[in-house]
């Protein structure tokens, strides 16, 4: 025979169930966060009256309050996690011995997932000064089940979300990459001549980069061309460098002074990078007849020439320091230089140079110094350079964008 309390004890396990299943079947539907939570707090106030509910969750290696409900600000930011909560590893009453931030509540539930702790539920009645054991005991057990349930689900949804947004990024760094592969010239798209020979590498460190590379057939008988890097990486300095090419493209020319085009290329870069970045350039003019170079080196690594006819290497370093770093540059200085026939030239960015050992950086600027000081086709010279660059790469130690330009001078 059932008796009347086997029945109450029937009716309280298959209301439970209920609960259960309503919150797993919301979970199911995959309802948002806010909307999960808004139906929490109704079970708890309105079914199980609980009158104050505080949630914390652990999420990016921090504890925050996932929900508070019938709880002041001043009793939640009371609250420290890890010296009020962290020691209680099953649920626990305080009714009757409250720590002191705890005060005003009546039990400590921790949750746990794969037997670390997740989150900690803190739960109170409606009727505060009510003395004695709350009512609200009897249903510790199943407020602990259903809030594990939220709570996986809330790091699940985040996790999900975090995934979708890494794969948004991922998409946005392929686009960026591809549009800026396509600024970057290759080698059909280099001018041609038969009195200059034009060598190219461009290789970013995260898929798009600020390294820049640029050949202008300006004239007929002029060659321009330069090479670039932003301080930093990424996005933010691909984009910077992007507004550089189009600038130079604009404003480079066979009869442009070279001095007034720095200063120009200055206020433009002030302009698009508010102070926070700066770009190192060498740019440099050549006239086919006549074999003179004009450049300019503004807090570029110098480029080596090897001069042919002395056999040694020049480092062109005149010129200024890096366009915005100041707002307006003092002082300018045009280098000059004949270039004799079978000379070379090789301009890169610090990327082949600055190499990251796992404690600090090194140098390896005398072995490319070392490639370039001969005689030998400058063909030659950049297979020995891809070699140099396959080494740093398999070593892990490159830790910035490399980019190559090399001209021969027949």
């Amino acid at each position: 025979m059932v008796t009347q309390l086997k029945k109450k004890r029937l009716r309280l396990y298959k209301d439970r169930l209920n609960i259960i299943l309503d919150i797993a079947q919301t979970i199911n539907e995959d309802h948002s966060i806010d909307d999960l939570l808004s139906e929490f707090e109704i079970l708890l106030r309105e079914e199980l009256e609980v009158g104050k509910v505080l949630v914390f969750t652990y999420s990016n290696d921090i504890w925050k309050n996932l929900l508070v409900s019938g709880v002041t600000e001043q009793e939640a930011s009371a609250i420290d996690v890890e010296e009020d909560l962290l020691q209680y590893e099953t649920i626990e009453s305080i009714t009757l011995s409250h720590p002191p931030n705890l005060k005003g509540f009546d039990a400590v539930i921790p949750l746990f997932h794969r037997y670390k702790a997740i989150g900690y539920v803190l739960i109170g009645d409606i009727e505060e000064e009510q003395q004695g054991i709350s009512p609200t005991i009897k249903h510790l057990k199943l407020i602990q089940i259903i809030s594990n349930l939220i709570i996986v689900f809330v790091e699940n949804k985040r996790m999900q979300q975090e995934l979708l947004e890494q794969k948004a990024i991922q998409k946005e760094m392929e686009l960026a990459s591809r549009i800026q592969n396509q600024l970057v010239p290759n080698k059909h798209q280099l001018p041609k001549t038969s009195k200059l020979d034009i060598h190219t590498y461009y290789e970013p460190h995260m898929g798009v980069g600020g390294d820049y590379y640029d050949v202008f057939q300006l004239s007929r008988n002029t060659i321009g061309f330069c090479i670039a890097d932003v301080s930093g990486k990424g996005i933010s300095a691909a984009m910077l460098m992007s507004n550089f090419q189009a600038v130079i493209r604009s404003l480079f020319s066979y009869s442009c002074n070279l001095k007034k085009l720095v200063h120009q290329l200055n206020a433009r870069v002030n302009e698009s990078a508010n102070n926070e970045k700066f770009i190192t350039l060498f740019i440099g003019r050549y006239n086919l007849i006549t074999r003179r170079l004009s450049y300019v080196n503004a807090g570029h690594l110098p480029p080596l020439l090897y001069d042919a006819r002395k056999q040694h290497l020049v480092h062109l370093e005149n010129g200024c320091i890096g366009l915005g770093m100041l707002d307006f540059i003092p002082s300018i200085e045009v280098g000059k230089v004949h270039i004799p026939k079978g000379s070379k030239l090789l301009a890169f960015t610090d990327g082949l140079v600055e190499l990251d050992d796992g404690h600090h950086v090194e140098s390896g600027a005398e072995e490319v110094e070392e490639i370039m000081n001969n005689n030998h086709p400058l063909e030659q010279n950049f297979l020995r350079l891809r070699t140099i660059i396959d080494r740093i790469e398999n070593d892990g130690a490159a830790f910035d964008d490399i980019s190559l330009i090399g001209l021969e001078f027949k």
